[in-house]
């Protein structure tokens, strides 16, 4: 698996990894009409334009298919702090997770924040998500609780918090 800065080439592959992700991960979670109304040259055209603003990382397979992809950057709502960095998302799918690709994602999002003098990260993950025993193993701590609407109900969002990415670099290089 080689992971790389994302291009608009992989913006299709991008879209894909995020649906199915969504897909298998929020089956349960989120409303099951959600779902099924995602549509994946919509979101294709989202990711075009996503990647000409953000940084974005892709997990290649040997064939260069996506396999998973990872954003972040500053905190978004700086209710947080300054000095703060988001992980915007991580999604790999489902028949590459357990692999240690999470891990391999957010290594860039650290370096890149940790060049910018960022030193502390929180990431927002649904209550329900599997991802938040990652983001625990990865020694992130819950700090607080959003709530969102997604078609009409109610999620509860679980902020998780770094206080140095120095940390979270050791974890994620064990």
């Amino acid at each position: 698996m080689h992971i790389k800065r994302a291009e608009i080439g992989h913006a299709k592959g991008i879209s894909r990894v995020h649906i199915d992700s969504w897909k298998t991960t929020y089956s349960g979670i989120v409303p099951q009409d959600y779902l099924d109304q995602l549509d994946y040259e919509s979101r294709e055209q989202q990711w075009r334009k996503n990647l000409s603003v953000s940084q974005v990382f892709v997990a290649e397979t040997s064939g260069k298919q996506v396999a998973g992809f990872s954003t972040g950057g500053k905190e978004r709502t700086g209710n947080f702090g300054d000095a703060v960095g988001e992980v915007y998302a991580i999604y790999v799918l489902k028949e590459y997770q357990g692999r240690g690709l999470g891990k391999q994602l957010l290594k860039p999002i650290v370096d890149n924040l940790q060049q910018q003098d960022i030193d502390e990260l929180i990431v927002l993950a649904l209550e329900d998500n599997p991802a938040c025993g990652f983001y625990k193993s990865l020694g992130g701590k819950a700090i607080g609780r959003l709530e969102i609407e997604i078609a009409g109900t109610y999620l509860g969002e679980t902020v998780f918090h770094w206080k140095s990415l120095k940390d979270i670099r050791l974890r994620i290089e064990r």
